[in-house]
């Protein structure tokens, strides 16, 4: 793992993750950084698909905005997808995973993360669901995900996935995986 020292020398060097707010930049807390909310977006009713060379997810509605909304509320079962304001830009020899800060587990909100794998750059996009019987309010630019970050060894390529530079969804329409 990569701890804070050497990940604020490669955000200044080598633009490891671009938009990174101040506390992060000054005084990063633990190993990695805390990732901001900066876009909410509905799954649109529709079919999804998931095959061994194609792919279909619904379409997406834009809900909220950092910048131009305050908060949305999550009503108890609301899905929702949550795109960060920090963009990543991860050289061939750097992975990163994601862990939800314990503040949502706390409210019975569950997040949904994957793998950022080397050479991957853009936002990132995670599901979140409240699973808890109240209503749940997120402040847009709140930190509500912790990124850990890892070297490599012996990787053969980087990545090349279609979900490149912080696509959301394939807006319903059915493509070929790459």
């Amino acid at each position: 793992m990569i701890g804070t020292k050497e990940l604020l020398k490669l955000v200044k060097e080598k633009n490891l993750i671009e938009n990174l707010c101040c506390r992060e930049l000054e005084n990063p807390e633990g190993t990695g950084f805390d990732l901001r909310a900066g876009e909410v977006f509905k799954i649109k009713d529709g079919e999804a698909f998931l095959g061994e060379e194609n792919r279909k997810t619904p379409e997406t509605e834009l809900l909220a905005l950092h910048g131009k909304d305050k908060e949305i509320t999550l009503k108890p079962g609301d899905f929702v997808l949550v795109k960060t304001i920090e963009k990543m830009n991860l050289p061939e020899d750097i992975a990163a995973i994601f862990r939800p800060r314990s503040t949502l587990q706390r409210c019975g909100v569950g997040l949904f993360t994957a793998t950022a794998s080397p050479g991957y750059s853009g936002e990132l996009t995670f599901g979140m669901c409240n699973l808890g019987r109240n209503d749940f309010r997120l402040e847009l630019g709140s930190r509500f995900v912790h990124a850990l970050f890892f070297n490599t060894s012996e990787n053969i390529s980087k990545y090349r996935g279609q979900w490149q530079g912080g696509r959301v969804s394939t807006n319903g329409e059915k493509e070929k995986q790459v």
